[in-house]
């Protein structure tokens, strides 16, 4: 993707923890618009969930990034 903007700021909650999801709208070298999503759990560690409309990015990440945070939570909490 050439150009990559900012198009929407949400939040998720997983076991009580609020988490900031940016939603960004990409432009192929084709001209073919393209969603992706980030969550940043910390440095090096980042949660990228990407979808061809920005409402089908909204329903994966709303089935998707809940269940990865709660994973890398678990797996912080056993190492």
């Amino acid at each position: 993707m050439l150009t990559r903007k900012l198009v929407k700021t949400d939040q998720i909650e997983v076991e009580g923890q609020a988490y900031t999801v940016d939603y960004f709208e990409g432009t192929t070298d084709r001209g073919i618009h393209r969603y992706s999503s980030e969550l940043v759990l910390g440095p090096g560690d980042r949660i990228i969930v990407d979808g061809s409309s920005l409402s089908a990015l909204e329903w994966r990440v709303a089935r998707l990034m809940p269940a990865t945070v709660y994973s890398r939570v678990l797996a912080r909490a056993a190492a």
